[in-house]
């Protein structure tokens, strides 16, 4: 007779694995959202946090159900190319720029951040950036590029590249006196200001959507598409979207929740 554990096999676990960013992860969301999805459909939700442009090849790759990630022109492309379903908005908060309270370059207190990105580039002061393809990378360069300014040519002379993630990054920033392009949920987490504070913010040009997408099944066949569905399902819920608002740090709301106002 053939002996049957009693343990579930991996292949029928009842879990799936979100491709996200560094900051869902870091802020804390994911702590505080997940218990609360697992425990209303027993769905474990494993989370691979990396930066957002990582986030996208591993889905493109496959590894992965769903995606959830702050760069929309590349997860149009993504759904586009045929790799995911379909995108719907999740959420939203904004960048800012951080810096040390001396102000080197003088840009305390600005709303325009293309100003104040020329500014810092005139005055050759210290900029950390994450140089990792991710989502607020993407977003940096953009405003680097508007602003008619390739830092990158600067590399290793005011402009440093950490190649890392948002908190690693702003923990390099801050131990030179760089200034650093942060989302304001990490930032709001971060513990480790010392004397840093926010330098730049208010410019509409620094909001920042979160979208989420379901692998597509056709395209990857292991893909847990009714799992990955029912969890995008419930974040896109007033359930979910009540759990986002509700997330708050030191009495500040990181996330505000917009599903349902702009899906592509």
């Amino acid at each position: 007779m053939a002996i049957v554990s009693g343990q579930p096999s991996f292949a029928n676990e009842k879990f799936i694995v979100v491709q996200s960013t560094t900051s869902t992860q870091n802020s804390g969301l994911f702590d505080h959202i997940l218990p609360i999805f697992q425990k209303k459909t027993g769905i474990e939700v494993r989370v691979v946090a990396v930066g957002t442009g990582q986030a996208i090849k591993n889905a493109v790759n496959g590894d992965g159900d769903v995606l959830f990630v702050h760069a929309k022109p590349a997860e149009e492309k993504f759904v586009a190319d045929g790799f995911g379903v379909s995108r719907a908005d999740v959420m939203y908060n904004d960048f800012v720029i951080v810096g040390p309270s001396d102000d080197p370059a003088g840009v305390a207190g600005s709303s325009d951040v293309t100003a104040a990105l020329k500014t810092i580039a005139d005055a050759k002061a210290l900029f950390a950036s994450r140089g990792d393809d991710s989502g607020t990378h993407k977003a940096e360069r953009r405003l680097w590029k508007a602003a008619g300014i390739d830092p990158t040519a600067s590399s290793g002379d005011w402009y440093r590249e950490t190649g890392s993630g948002m908190g690693a990054t702003l923990n390099t920033g801050t131990g030179m006196g760089a200034y650093v392009m942060t989302d304001r949920a990490t930032w709001i987490s971060f513990g480790n200001k010392g004397d840093y504070r926010i330098a730049v913010e208010g410019d509409p040009v620094l909001f920042n959507q979160y979208g989420v997408i379901l692998v597509n099944p056709e395209a990857h066949p292991h893909v847990k598409a009714l799992l990955g569905q029912q969890f995008i399902d419930w974040l896109l819920s007033k359930e979910g979207q009540d759990a986002i608002a509700d997330y708050k740090v030191d009495g500040q709301q990181l996330f505000f929740p917009n599903a349902n106002k702009g899906q592509s």
